[in-house]
């Protein structure tokens, strides 16, 4: 669960750090603004998991704020420089492999937030209650039933078609309007890429029950803190990963390489009004985490 609330932090992050087609944008208009707020958010979205309780609230609160205070004091100017880079490569011509090498840098900026979260979310794990673990695992339905309605409906040329919208919402967010024609090589690009809800669900049920799994081993066992904080620390590293061998690594695999190359596309369609919108909205990214990274 605590890696389950610290996912959707780092899913946010690596949002903020990647270009259209290779992860979706966080729903806000500008990083400050989501920022701002994340603390809250962050504590919402991990009490939709657990129901806190009293006992702990404030080690939950407290430990949120310590992982947001040293995020703006140590990574925020690295995030603006490594979007500073992003726009010069979205002026150009690029390949599928220098998006992928974007990518990677951005992910490794996760494993530095996991790290230096996971004495804290050793401490809480070590204070869930069988109750609370067995809200997690009714949330995880809830959540796989939403995506089964979502992902799982239709044949194959509804579920591109989706895909495609979806991926035209974010490249719309940076480049403007595009022409028919350019949807037209988007699209192709889009269809062209592995696609597989059932083995997606596949892998998140998974990654859940290997959660809840391991929540329940530390609930019943009371193991050290360095103990849990390993037990964390290899769960998350599988998780962003996507290890452990077998049909879900290749797809995984296989899904990385076809974002980054529909990004490309997008990217080396766009005309040259596109280009400056794109560095424009980066521009307002970049001096966003610059202002953030300035307050006290």
């Amino acid at each position: 669960m605590q890696n389950s609330s610290m996912r959707s932090w780092h899913t946010w992050v690596l949002r903020m750090l990647t270009i259209a087609g290779i992860a979706a944008l966080a729903a806000c208009n500008t990083a400050r603004i989501g920022y701002n707020h994340g603390e809250a958010l962050t504590y919402w979205w991990l009490d939709r998991y657990i129901d806190v309780d009293a006992e702990q609230r404030p080690l939950v609160k407290q430990s949120i704020a310590r992982l947001f205070d040293w995020h703006r004091q140590t990574q925020l100017r690295d995030y603006a420089r490594l979007l500073t880079r992003t726009r010069q490569l979205v002026q150009h011509p690029v390949e599928a492999r220098e998006l992928l090498l974007t990518y990677e840098d951005a992910r490794k900026r996760m494993f530095d937030v996991i790290e230096r979260a996971l004495p804290d979310l050793a401490d809480l794990a070590l204070t869930l209650k069988p109750e609370q673990i067995a809200r997690i695992e009714r949330k995880f339905a809830s959540n796989n039933e939403k995506f089964r309605k979502e992902y799982l409906r239709g044949d194959i040329e509804e579920r591109q078609r989706i895909r495609f919208e979806k991926l035209m919402e974010q490249a719309e967010y940076w480049f403007g309007d595009f022409s028919g024609e350019q949807e037209a090589l988007i699209r192709k690009a889009s269809d062209a890429r592995v696609l597989n809800n059932e083995l997606w669900l596949a892998g998140r049920q998974l990654r859940q029950r290997e959660m809840i799994a391991m929540l329940r081993k530390i609930q019943a066992e009371r193991p050290s803190r360095e103990a849990v904080m390993a037990m964390l620390r290899e769960y998350a590293s599988t998780m962003i990963e996507h290890s452990g061998g077998g049909e879900h690594e290749l797809f995984y695999d296989a899904a990385r390489d076809g974002a980054a190359g529909v990004a490309a596309v997008v990217v080396n369609c766009a005309t040259p009004e596109q280009r400056v919108r794109a560095a424009q909205r980066l521009q307002q990214w970049i001096d966003d985490f610059d202002a953030l990274a300035m307050r006290q």
